[in-house]
C-alpha cells in the first residue's frame, strides 16, 4: 500500500522559513511527478509546485521566487523549501505523487503569523 507522509509544517512568523518533506512508503516505483498543493478552509485546493522525475519544475506565480521544490528519487521524497513566508501562505499543504494513479498525503498545517 502506497502512502505519502508530509512533515516539517508548523507555525512561523512572517518572513520566516519552513521546509516541508513528503516521503513515499510502500512504493516499488518512482513517481513520474511529485507536487505540492495547499488549501485554506472554505477555499479550493490550489497548486503550489511540481517536479518531474527528471527534475523539471513548475512553480505557482503566487510563490515564485520564495518557494523551491526538489526531490530525491532514491528516497522517493519531495521537498518544499518555503522562504519569506507571508500570512497568506497559511494553509494545509498536501503532497501528491503521480504514478499508476494519483496518491495524496494526509496534509500538514502551515501557519504564518504577522
Amino acid at each position: 500500500q502506497v502512502q505519502l507522509v508530509e512533515s516539517g509544517g508548523g507555525s512561523v512568523q512572517a518572513g520566516g522559513s519552513l521546509r516541508l518533506s513528503c516521503a513515499a512508503s510502500g512504493s516499488v516505483f518512482v513517481f513520474n511527478t511529485m507536487a505540492w498543493y495547499r488549501q485554506d478552509p472554505g477555499k479550493q485546493r490550489e497548486f503550489v509546485a511540481y517536479i518531474t522525475s527528471g527534475g523539471g519544475t513548475s512553480i505557482a506565480d503566487s510563490v515564485k521566487g520564495r518557494f523551491t521544490i526538489s526531490r530525491d528519487n532514491g528516497r522517493n521524497t519531495v521537498y518544499l523549501q518555503m522562504n519569506s513566508l507571508k500570512p497568506e501562505d497559511t494553509a494545509v499543504y498536501y503532497c501528491k505523487g503521480t504514478g499508476p494513479r494519483d496518491y495524496w498525503g494526509q496534509g500538514i498545517q502551515v501557519t504564518v503569523s504577522s
